[in-house]
């Protein structure tokens, strides 16, 4: 009997999550496989753009739900994924990382008695003031099927009691999608559109509410990016360009010669310029992993991070807003000191959709 999974995508990394599982799906007679997109982020530039460029199916249901306070953002996705599950009938539901979309579309499936596999489960950064990682943890209790992206996640969910019969080490699917790409990442060239030599420029992609939502935090951030000797550029964020107006920063940014802001870029032209940055400063979750595999160096403006493999095996260390230490690491990267990545992060991208596609089938037909 034909089975009809719904994978959500509500956030940029989704997309990037779900492309590699459709192809698969695509070649199954026996699965119908659509996608809901719940509109989490709305502005094109966020979203439109990776169908576009991903080759991703239009979405069967597009919620629409845009920008809100977490409870109210969660609430507006819960009801209206609650009327497409009714309409839809899925045998399962596939949710992605650990937004807003995710933790909603998880619990609603599983109220409705359908069965959820998480890709990217078992990731803890033990910061429970990031919403994330609430997410994180309540998507993993309810999800039927566990994939887990590195080594770091099975033994979380171990220590938190999910049964092993659950838990699949499959890998990094954010690095399978890059390898998809990756020919069309190295034909972008992006670096010279935006007059930029590579290997000379460092990468900046700030976002996250502990950087970016007081005037202290912002103010530091602010003073990291004036003390980087480089030039930089700066794909900005909506919330971040909202935040450096209403803290009164905009004249001082402007005043950063070597930095440059543009609006958010689509998904080959970032990882052009991550490819041939010198190095990057971010508190992004997949990108520590995304700089790993192109050898670039990651400072992660973060105390901790859910990724730890990135910090072992790769290109990642965690700097916070601690200006001394950006200082210290940059000059080491300069210099060509600084840690490279092993050849276990180019394994962990490897294989991952196939894995993860063969045991959701075994579950499901």
């Amino acid at each position: 009997m034909k089975k009809t999974i719904v994978s959500v995508v509500g956030a940029r990394p989704n997309f990037m999550k779900v492309a590699p599982l459709q192809r698969l799906f695509a070649e199954n007679r026996d699965i119908t496989h659509y996608l809901v997109h719940t509109g989490q982020h709305y502005d094109k530039e966020m979203s439109q753009v990776f169908f576009d460029q991903l080759g991703l199916s239009r979405p069967e249901r597009s919620l629409g739900v845009g920008s809100g306070g977490h409870g109210e953002m969660t609430g507006k996705i819960m009801i209206a994924f609650e009327k497409a599950c009714i309409e839809l009938q899925p045998d399962l539901v596939i949710v992605v990382g650990d937004v807003n979309s995710t933790i909603a579309a998880a619990l609603v499936a599983r109220k409705l008695h359908i069965a959820v596999a998480h890709v990217e489960a078992g990731l803890r950064s033990f910061d429970e003031t990031m919403p994330e990682e609430l997410n994180r943890r309540l998507t993993d209790t309810l999800s039927n099927l566990l994939f887990v992206s590195e080594p770091s996640g099975v033994r979380n969910l171990e220590h938190e009691g999910i049964p092993s019969e659950r838990v699949h080490l499959v890998g990094d699917i954010m690095l399978e999608t890059l390898r998809m790409f990756l020919p069309m990442i190295e034909a972008s060239n992006t670096p010279a559109r935006f007059d930029l030599k590579a290997d000379s420029y460092c990468l900046v992609t700030l976002h996250r509410p502990s950087n970016v939502d007081t005037t202290e935090a912002l103010g530091s951030v602010i003073s990291i990016l004036e003390n980087i000797p480089c030039p930089m550029i700066f794909p900005i964020h909506p919330r971040t360009v909202k935040k450096l107006s209403e803290f009164g920063f905009d004249e001082r940014v402007q005043r950063l010669t070597r930095l440059r802001l543009t609006a958010p870029l689509p998904y080959i032209d970032f990882l052009s310029l991550a490819q041939s940055a010198r190095m990057m400063l971010s508190d992004s979750g997949s990108v520590q992993g995304e700089a790993s595999f192109f050898n670039t160096p990651c400072l992660v403006a973060r105390e901790n991070t859910e990724r730890p493999f990135y910090l072992e095996e790769g290109t990642s260390a965690l700097v916070g807003r601690d200006k001394a230490l950006v200082e210290r690491y940059t000059q080491e990267i300069l210099d060509g000191s600084f840690k490279q990545s092993t050849p276990k992060v180019k394994e962990i991208g490897a294989g991952v959709a196939e894995k993860t596609v063969q045991a959701i089938e075994k579950f499901l037909l």
